[in-house]
């Protein structure tokens, strides 16, 4: 857990920080880094997409995650109800940039390999290069939202923590196939690209909506295992 405890150490760092620069920026700069992370957020999410969707061995499987996850996301009202939690504590505008930066943080190839590799073969390369990233993106954020910024840091941690115990207790299972994690990153980017769309007020997708699509390739492979 080393790699991953490093990583939430980054971002509350990183969000210290930049809560501290916040307080000396105007909000023509402050606009400026929020489109910046929207741009940002683009790149990463079209980055993310096009390096793993020629490896998919089900390329349609991402559009059924999507659709199913959209769907039962929506019928919950993640989206709603995460935004109005956090608004009342620290507004609209730091209910988008925390959603965004946890989107940034969580959902990638170094925050679900990352943590698996430390399982099984103790090597916290991929947790440690996601560490230095994650530190200067969550600076970036925290100077445009705030402080409240670091609370994605408890929410990585657990994130991370899942696939640790899963690398630990399944380290033969099909779920830490490459494969696997290979459609994970898939739907990863597009939730990515979504966020960037929002930070940019260029489309609000309800992003957050669309979460549940990450267990539809789990719940894919275990089904493709037992049949």
């Amino acid at each position: 857990m080393l790699g991953t405890i490093v990583n939430t150490a980054c971002i509350l760092l990183g969000s210290t920080v930049g809560s501290l620069l916040k307080k000396g920026l105007g909000d023509k700069y402050r606009d400026v880094l929020y489109f910046a992370m929207g741009l940002a957020s683009m790149a990463l999410g079209i980055s993310t997409f096009t390096q793993n969707l020629p490896k998919s061995e089900f390329p349609v499987l991402f559009i059924l995650s999507l659709a199913v996850g959209g769907v039962a996301g929506t019928a919950l009202d993640l989206d709603g109800r995460a935004k109005a939690a956090i608004s009342r504590r620290g507004g609209e505008g730091l209910a988008n940039g925390l959603i965004s930066a946890s989107l940034l943080f969580c959902v990638g190839t170094f925050s679900i390999v990352g943590p698996i590799m430390s399982a099984t073969t103790g090597d916290n390369t991929f947790l440690y290069t996601n560490a230095t990233l994650d530190l200067v993106t969550s600076m970036v954020f925290a100077a445009t939202y705030g402080i409240g910024i670091a609370f994605s840091a408890a929410i990585l941690f657990c994130w991370q923590g899942f696939f640790y115990l899963l690398g630990k207790l399944a380290a033969e299972s099909v779920l830490l196939q490459g494969t696997l994690i290979n459609e994970l990153a898939i739907v990863g980017g597009v939730l990515i690209l979504s966020s960037g769309l929002a930070l940019l007020r260029i489309k609000d997708c309800k992003t957050l909506n669309y979460l549940p699509a990450l267990l539809v390739p789990v719940l894919w492979f275990l089904a493709r295992q037992v049949i």
